[in-house]
Protein backbone atom coordinates (compact mmCIF):
# COMPACT_ATOMS: atom_id res chain seq x y z
CA UNK A 1 0.00 0.00 0.00
CA UNK A 2 0.77 3.61 -0.53
CA UNK A 3 -0.25 6.35 2.11
CA UNK A 4 -1.29 9.44 0.35
CA UNK A 5 0.33 12.79 1.26
CA UNK A 6 0.00 16.67 1.32
CA UNK A 7 1.70 18.60 -1.17
CA UNK A 8 5.09 19.64 -0.25
CA UNK A 9 6.62 22.78 -1.77
CA UNK A 10 9.86 21.90 -0.99
CA UNK A 11 8.95 18.45 -2.89
CA UNK A 12 10.83 16.75 -0.30
CA UNK A 13 7.69 15.17 1.36
CA UNK A 14 5.13 15.28 -1.11
CA UNK A 15 4.72 16.57 -4.69
CA UNK A 16 4.64 20.31 -5.27
CA UNK A 17 1.52 21.93 -5.81
CA UNK A 18 2.09 22.26 -9.88
CA UNK A 19 3.65 18.73 -10.00
CA UNK A 20 0.22 17.41 -7.93
CA UNK A 21 -1.61 18.96 -10.90
CA UNK A 22 0.32 16.92 -13.52
CA UNK A 23 -0.75 13.16 -14.91
CA UNK A 24 1.87 11.46 -12.27
CA UNK A 25 0.01 11.93 -9.49
CA UNK A 26 -3.83 11.20 -8.65
CA UNK A 27 -6.09 13.06 -5.97
CA UNK A 28 -7.30 10.67 -3.53
CA UNK A 29 -8.97 12.95 -1.26
CA UNK A 30 -8.74 17.10 -0.63
CA UNK A 31 -5.33 18.03 -0.47
CA UNK A 32 -4.43 13.73 -0.49
CA UNK A 33 -1.86 12.78 -3.59
CA UNK A 34 -0.53 9.26 -4.30
CA UNK A 35 1.17 8.30 -7.30
CA UNK A 36 -0.86 7.84 -10.41
CA UNK A 37 0.79 4.20 -10.70
CA UNK A 38 -0.94 3.23 -7.59
CA UNK A 39 -3.82 0.70 -7.99
CA UNK A 40 -6.96 2.29 -7.15
CA UNK A 41 -8.77 -0.72 -6.83
CA UNK A 42 -6.85 -2.54 -4.38
CA UNK A 43 -9.54 -2.85 -0.77
CA UNK A 44 -6.07 -2.42 1.36
CA UNK A 45 -5.12 1.20 -1.07
CA UNK A 46 -8.71 2.18 -0.95
CA UNK A 47 -8.66 1.66 2.97
CA UNK A 48 -5.41 3.46 3.66
CA UNK A 49 -6.06 6.55 1.06
CA UNK A 50 -9.65 6.81 3.08
CA UNK A 51 -7.91 6.58 6.78
CA UNK A 52 -6.02 9.77 5.81
CA UNK A 53 -8.80 12.26 6.29
CA UNK A 54 -9.60 10.83 9.88
CA UNK A 55 -10.03 13.62 12.31
CA UNK A 56 -8.18 13.17 16.36
CA UNK A 57 -10.61 10.82 17.08
CA UNK A 58 -12.14 8.03 15.22
CA UNK A 59 -11.18 4.68 13.29
CA UNK A 60 -12.16 2.97 10.44
CA UNK A 61 -15.23 0.43 10.67
CA UNK A 62 -17.55 -1.93 9.00
CA UNK A 63 -16.35 -4.42 6.08
CA UNK A 64 -12.59 -1.86 5.54
CA UNK A 65 -11.61 -2.18 9.11
CA UNK A 66 -12.65 -6.01 9.08
CA UNK A 67 -10.45 -6.47 5.70
CA UNK A 68 -7.29 -5.07 7.28
CA UNK A 69 -7.92 -7.00 10.49
CA UNK A 70 -7.26 -10.14 8.24
CA UNK A 71 -11.16 -10.67 6.71
CA UNK A 72 -10.67 -11.86 3.64
CA UNK A 73 -13.96 -12.20 1.97
CA UNK A 74 -14.43 -8.97 2.75
CA UNK A 75 -13.54 -7.48 -0.39
CA UNK A 76 -15.19 -3.98 -0.44
CA UNK A 77 -17.57 -4.36 -3.38
CA UNK A 78 -21.16 -5.13 -3.82
CA UNK A 79 -23.44 -7.59 -5.03
CA UNK A 80 -23.34 -6.05 -8.50
CA UNK A 81 -19.20 -5.66 -8.21
CA UNK A 82 -19.17 -2.31 -7.54
CA UNK A 83 -17.02 -0.27 -4.76
CA UNK A 84 -18.25 0.42 -1.52
CA UNK A 85 -17.41 3.50 0.56
CA UNK A 86 -14.82 3.04 3.31
CA UNK A 87 -17.24 3.95 6.45
CA UNK A 88 -15.19 6.24 8.86
CA UNK A 89 -16.48 5.92 12.56
CA UNK A 90 -15.83 9.66 13.48
CA UNK A 91 -17.86 9.80 16.86
CA UNK A 92 -19.63 13.02 17.21
CA UNK A 93 -16.22 14.67 15.76
CA UNK A 94 -17.76 15.87 11.91
CA UNK A 95 -15.91 15.50 9.00
CA UNK A 96 -17.21 16.06 5.20
CA UNK A 97 -17.73 12.42 3.00
CA UNK A 98 -15.73 12.96 0.23
CA UNK A 99 -16.47 10.43 -2.64
CA UNK A 100 -15.33 6.80 -1.96
CA UNK A 101 -15.78 7.52 2.11
CA UNK A 102 -18.85 7.18 4.76
CA UNK A 103 -19.29 9.00 7.71
CA UNK A 104 -20.95 7.27 10.67
CA UNK A 105 -21.21 9.55 13.40
CA UNK A 106 -22.69 7.43 15.79
CA UNK A 107 -21.66 7.50 19.55
CA UNK A 108 -18.21 5.98 20.30
CA UNK A 109 -16.43 4.81 23.06
CA UNK A 110 -12.41 4.86 23.30
CA UNK A 111 -12.34 1.12 24.17
CA UNK A 112 -13.30 0.02 20.95
CA UNK A 113 -11.20 1.83 18.63
CA UNK A 114 -7.60 -0.01 18.20
CA UNK A 115 -4.49 0.68 16.05
CA UNK A 116 -3.34 -2.22 13.63
CA UNK A 117 -0.19 -1.89 11.29
CA UNK A 118 -0.39 2.35 11.66
CA UNK A 119 -4.35 2.39 10.86
CA UNK A 120 -6.57 3.83 13.63
CA UNK A 121 -9.99 1.64 13.26
CA UNK A 122 -12.69 0.02 15.78
CA UNK A 123 -12.30 -3.23 17.32
CA UNK A 124 -13.34 -6.09 14.99
CA UNK A 125 -16.86 -6.55 16.94
CA UNK A 126 -17.98 -3.18 16.34
CA UNK A 127 -16.85 -2.91 12.89
CA UNK A 128 -18.80 -6.68 12.36
CA UNK A 129 -21.89 -5.00 14.07
CA UNK A 130 -21.93 -2.08 12.08
CA UNK A 131 -22.02 -4.17 8.59
CA UNK A 132 -25.12 -6.70 10.17
CA UNK A 133 -26.69 -3.51 10.79
CA UNK A 134 -26.23 -1.87 7.93
CA UNK A 135 -26.53 -5.35 5.67
CA UNK A 136 -29.70 -4.75 3.05
CA UNK A 137 -31.01 -7.94 4.84
CA UNK A 138 -31.20 -10.37 7.92
CA UNK A 139 -29.16 -12.58 4.72
CA UNK A 140 -26.48 -10.09 4.30
CA UNK A 141 -26.21 -9.84 8.06
CA UNK A 142 -25.69 -13.38 8.27
CA UNK A 143 -22.81 -13.68 5.79
CA UNK A 144 -21.42 -10.83 7.46
CA UNK A 145 -20.77 -12.71 11.27
CA UNK A 146 -20.06 -15.47 9.22
CA UNK A 147 -17.19 -14.18 7.58
CA UNK A 148 -16.05 -12.24 10.64
CA UNK A 149 -16.02 -15.48 12.45
CA UNK A 150 -14.75 -17.14 9.95
CA UNK A 151 -10.96 -15.62 10.22
CA UNK A 152 -11.70 -16.04 13.78
CA UNK A 153 -12.09 -12.08 14.30
CA UNK A 154 -15.36 -12.68 16.16
CA UNK A 155 -17.34 -15.28 17.69
CA UNK A 156 -20.94 -15.03 18.29
CA UNK A 157 -20.84 -15.32 21.48
CA UNK A 158 -18.95 -12.29 21.66
CA UNK A 159 -21.40 -10.57 19.13
CA UNK A 160 -24.28 -11.71 21.22
CA UNK A 161 -23.00 -9.92 24.10
CA UNK A 162 -22.09 -6.63 22.36
CA UNK A 163 -25.63 -6.70 20.69
CA UNK A 164 -26.89 -6.97 24.38
CA UNK A 165 -25.34 -4.10 25.18
CA UNK A 166 -25.99 -1.43 22.54
CA UNK A 167 -30.20 -2.43 22.55
CA UNK A 168 -31.33 0.97 20.50
CA UNK A 169 -28.69 0.88 17.71
CA UNK A 170 -30.49 1.10 14.26
CA UNK A 171 -30.41 -2.10 13.06
CA UNK A 172 -29.69 -4.17 16.07
CA UNK A 173 -32.94 -6.23 15.79
CA UNK A 174 -31.78 -7.62 12.47
CA UNK A 175 -28.06 -8.05 14.50
CA UNK A 176 -30.53 -10.11 16.89
CA UNK A 177 -31.81 -12.30 14.45
CA UNK A 178 -28.55 -12.83 12.38
CA UNK A 179 -26.95 -14.33 15.59
CA UNK A 180 -29.70 -17.04 16.13
CA UNK A 181 -29.22 -18.31 12.12
CA UNK A 182 -25.57 -17.57 12.20
CA UNK A 183 -22.35 -20.39 12.00
CA UNK A 184 -18.50 -20.18 13.23
CA UNK A 185 -17.53 -22.90 10.31
CA UNK A 186 -19.02 -21.21 7.20
CA UNK A 187 -16.22 -21.63 4.96
CA UNK A 188 -17.70 -18.91 2.17
CA UNK A 189 -20.56 -16.29 1.84
CA UNK A 190 -22.06 -18.59 -0.76
CA UNK A 191 -22.05 -21.56 1.40
CA UNK A 192 -23.77 -19.32 4.38
CA UNK A 193 -26.33 -18.43 1.61
CA UNK A 194 -27.26 -21.67 1.31
CA UNK A 195 -27.80 -22.93 4.70
CA UNK A 196 -29.82 -19.83 4.83
CA UNK A 197 -31.98 -21.12 1.84
CA UNK A 198 -32.36 -24.85 3.24
CA UNK A 199 -33.47 -23.31 6.86
CA UNK A 200 -35.27 -20.29 5.56
CA UNK A 201 -36.36 -21.11 2.67
CA UNK A 202 -37.13 -24.64 2.87
CA UNK A 203 -38.07 -24.94 5.91
CA UNK A 204 -35.52 -28.00 6.74
CA UNK A 205 -33.89 -28.62 9.86
CA UNK A 206 -30.43 -26.81 10.68
CA UNK A 207 -27.54 -28.58 9.18
CA UNK A 208 -23.91 -28.01 10.67
CA UNK A 209 -21.72 -26.38 7.76
CA UNK A 210 -17.91 -28.51 7.18
CA UNK A 211 -18.39 -31.22 9.22
CA UNK A 212 -15.81 -34.12 8.55
CA UNK A 213 -17.24 -37.58 7.77
CA UNK A 214 -15.31 -40.84 8.84
CA UNK A 215 -15.40 -44.26 8.69
CA UNK A 216 -15.52 -47.08 11.30
CA UNK A 217 -11.63 -46.69 11.15
CA UNK A 218 -11.24 -43.09 11.51
CA UNK A 219 -10.49 -42.13 8.33
CA UNK A 220 -11.66 -39.12 6.82
CA UNK A 221 -13.93 -39.82 4.18
CA UNK A 222 -15.05 -35.71 3.06
CA UNK A 223 -15.80 -32.56 4.76
CA UNK A 224 -18.96 -31.72 3.01
CA UNK A 225 -19.96 -28.11 2.74
CA UNK A 226 -23.37 -29.02 5.09
CA UNK A 227 -25.11 -32.07 6.27
CA UNK A 228 -28.29 -33.22 8.10
CA UNK A 229 -26.64 -36.18 9.29
CA UNK A 230 -29.92 -37.77 10.60
CA UNK A 231 -31.37 -37.12 7.24
CA UNK A 232 -28.40 -38.60 5.57
CA UNK A 233 -28.36 -35.35 2.97
CA UNK A 234 -25.34 -33.25 2.07
CA UNK A 235 -25.18 -30.38 0.06
CA UNK A 236 -21.98 -28.59 -1.98
CA UNK A 237 -21.94 -25.29 -3.44
CA UNK A 238 -19.98 -25.63 -6.66
CA UNK A 239 -18.60 -21.99 -7.85
CA UNK A 240 -17.84 -21.29 -11.06
CA UNK A 241 -14.51 -22.77 -10.79
CA UNK A 242 -15.67 -26.22 -10.28
CA UNK A 243 -18.00 -26.36 -13.50
CA UNK A 244 -15.22 -27.20 -15.72
CA UNK A 245 -11.57 -29.04 -15.73
CA UNK A 246 -10.11 -31.59 -13.32
CA UNK A 247 -12.23 -29.49 -10.79
CA UNK A 248 -15.36 -30.56 -11.69
CA UNK A 249 -13.73 -34.53 -12.26
CA UNK A 250 -13.22 -34.36 -8.13
CA UNK A 251 -16.41 -32.81 -7.66
CA UNK A 252 -18.39 -35.69 -9.98
CA UNK A 253 -15.97 -38.28 -7.75
CA UNK A 254 -16.69 -36.82 -4.49
CA UNK A 255 -20.45 -36.79 -5.36
CA UNK A 256 -20.36 -40.35 -5.99
CA UNK A 257 -18.35 -40.97 -2.94
CA UNK A 258 -20.86 -39.61 -0.56
CA UNK A 259 -23.63 -41.92 -2.71
CA UNK A 260 -21.92 -44.98 -1.93
CA UNK A 261 -22.10 -43.93 1.52
CA UNK A 262 -26.03 -43.52 1.48
CA UNK A 263 -26.07 -39.89 1.43
CA UNK A 264 -28.08 -38.27 -0.74
CA UNK A 265 -26.35 -35.21 -2.34
CA UNK A 266 -28.13 -31.33 -2.99
CA UNK A 267 -25.79 -28.98 -5.35
CA UNK A 268 -26.02 -25.47 -5.93
CA UNK A 269 -24.54 -23.17 -8.34
CA UNK A 270 -23.84 -19.32 -8.36
CA UNK A 271 -27.30 -18.77 -10.12
CA UNK A 272 -29.49 -20.88 -7.65
CA UNK A 273 -29.45 -17.81 -4.63
CA UNK A 274 -31.37 -15.42 -7.25
CA UNK A 275 -34.25 -18.18 -7.39
CA UNK A 276 -34.61 -19.28 -3.46
CA UNK A 277 -37.87 -20.64 -4.12
CA UNK A 278 -36.79 -23.27 -6.94
CA UNK A 279 -33.69 -24.14 -5.00
CA UNK A 280 -35.83 -24.34 -1.46
CA UNK A 281 -37.88 -27.03 -3.64
CA UNK A 282 -34.83 -29.32 -5.03
CA UNK A 283 -33.62 -29.08 -1.35
CA UNK A 284 -36.91 -30.39 -0.05
CA UNK A 285 -36.88 -32.84 -2.82
CA UNK A 286 -33.23 -34.02 -1.75
CA UNK A 287 -34.79 -35.00 1.55
CA UNK A 288 -37.60 -36.84 -0.49
CA UNK A 289 -34.93 -38.82 -2.13
CA UNK A 290 -32.77 -39.65 0.73
CA UNK A 291 -35.91 -40.90 2.76
CA UNK A 292 -36.08 -43.34 -0.34
CA UNK A 293 -32.90 -44.71 0.01
CA UNK A 294 -32.56 -48.42 0.61
CA UNK A 295 -32.21 -48.80 4.56
CA UNK A 296 -28.79 -50.14 5.38
CA UNK A 297 -26.29 -50.13 8.55
CA UNK A 298 -24.69 -46.54 8.47
CA UNK A 299 -21.33 -46.53 7.43
CA UNK A 300 -19.97 -42.96 8.14
CA UNK A 301 -19.76 -41.11 11.12
CA UNK A 302 -19.16 -37.72 12.36
CA UNK A 303 -17.48 -38.65 15.53
CA UNK A 304 -13.54 -37.78 15.08
CA UNK A 305 -11.19 -40.32 16.05
CA UNK A 306 -9.04 -39.57 18.95
CA UNK A 307 -6.34 -38.06 16.48
CA UNK A 308 -8.29 -35.40 14.75
CA UNK A 309 -7.60 -31.81 16.11
CA UNK A 310 -11.25 -29.93 15.61
CA UNK A 311 -11.31 -26.44 14.06
CA UNK A 312 -14.96 -26.31 13.72
CA UNK A 313 -15.39 -23.09 16.38
CA UNK A 314 -13.64 -19.74 17.06
CA UNK A 315 -13.00 -21.43 19.95
CA UNK A 316 -11.03 -23.95 18.52
CA UNK A 317 -9.55 -21.92 16.06
CA UNK A 318 -8.01 -19.69 18.53
CA UNK A 319 -6.37 -21.90 20.40
CA UNK A 320 -4.12 -23.08 18.15
CA UNK A 321 -0.41 -22.53 17.92
CA UNK A 322 1.09 -20.56 15.11
CA UNK A 323 2.30 -23.73 13.37
CA UNK A 324 -0.88 -25.70 13.72
CA UNK A 325 -2.92 -22.45 12.53
CA UNK A 326 -0.56 -22.82 9.66
CA UNK A 327 -1.14 -26.51 8.74
CA UNK A 328 -4.91 -26.59 9.55
CA UNK A 329 -5.98 -22.80 8.47
CA UNK A 330 -3.79 -22.33 4.97
CA UNK A 331 -6.77 -21.73 3.36
CA UNK A 332 -8.39 -19.52 5.93
CA UNK A 333 -5.17 -17.38 5.75
CA UNK A 334 -4.58 -17.13 2.27
CA UNK A 335 -5.35 -14.19 1.07
CA UNK A 336 -8.24 -12.78 -1.68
Amino acid sequence: MVWPVRVDPSGRTGPTKSVARRSHWRRTSQGFYVPSTVDPTRPEQRIVEAAVVLPGYGGVTGWAALRWLGGGWFTGLNGAGQPRDVTLATGFSSIVAQPGIAISQERLSPHELDTERGLRLTVPVRAACFEMRRAHDVYGAVVALDMAAYNDLVSIREMSDYVEQHPGWTGIAQCREAITLADENSWSPQESLMRLIWVREAGLPTPVSNVPLFDADGRHLGTPDLLDPHAGVVAEYDGGLHLEGAQRARDIRRDERYRRLGLEVFTMVAGDSHDRTETAHRMRSAYSLARSLPDRRRSWTITPPAWWRPTTTVAERRALGDADRQRFLRLRLRPR
